[in-house]
């Protein structure tokens, strides 16, 4: 771990894959990676915009994707393997991921990037010592470059000597 760095979690079904949306949205291709399953839509300008943040975070797959999402994801996006937050068996409801992330984390800054955030998740966030950044993402839409451009801000803030 790059301890100097805040951590960012990264979900992906909601996030890189709008999988709520009625069609594959512009820009967007389906790709069946598991047979018999509904496709994955990806975009891959994700890939560029998770190098781009990979300069301000040490980016963590916190989805129950977990290693499938280094095998399929990761080179298709151009990212190198990423650390896994390891979630209990599937299925799981969204609040039972708190804990694996907790855990995970530890005192670090983080970010967490997910389209289910829950109230445990966001008692979590408001009750560490350490700076806290939880974005929501539309299922229906995904990553947006405006959830970007707020990641990099916050974290360019953390960095920030602070005035006294």
């Amino acid at each position: 771990m790059t301890a100097d760095l805040p951590l960012l979690l990264l979900d992906v079904d909601g996030v890189l894959n709008p999988f709520a949306a009625a069609v594959c949205p512009a820009d967007y291709q389906e790709y069946g990676f598991f047979p018999g399953e509904e496709p994955v839509r990806l975009n891959r300008v994700h890939g560029r915009w998770l190098n781009g943040l990979a300069e301000h975070f040490e980016i963590v797959w916190a989805t129950g994707w977990e290693e499938e999402a280094n095998e399929i994801l990761a080179p298709f996006l151009g990212l190198e393997r990423l650390p896994v937050v390891f979630f209990p068996p599937k299925p799981f409801e969204p609040c039972e991921k708190v804990p694996a992330v907790a855990a995970f984390v530890g005192e670090r800054a983080a970010a967490w990037v997910d389209d289910a955030l829950t109230p445990q998740a966001r008692a979590w966030a408001d009750g560490r010592a350490a700076a806290t950044l939880l974005v929501d993402t539309d299922p229906c839409v995904g990553l947006t470059w405006s959830a970007v451009e707020r990641l990099s801000r916050w974290s360019m803030d953390l960095r920030r000597p602070k005035s006294e």
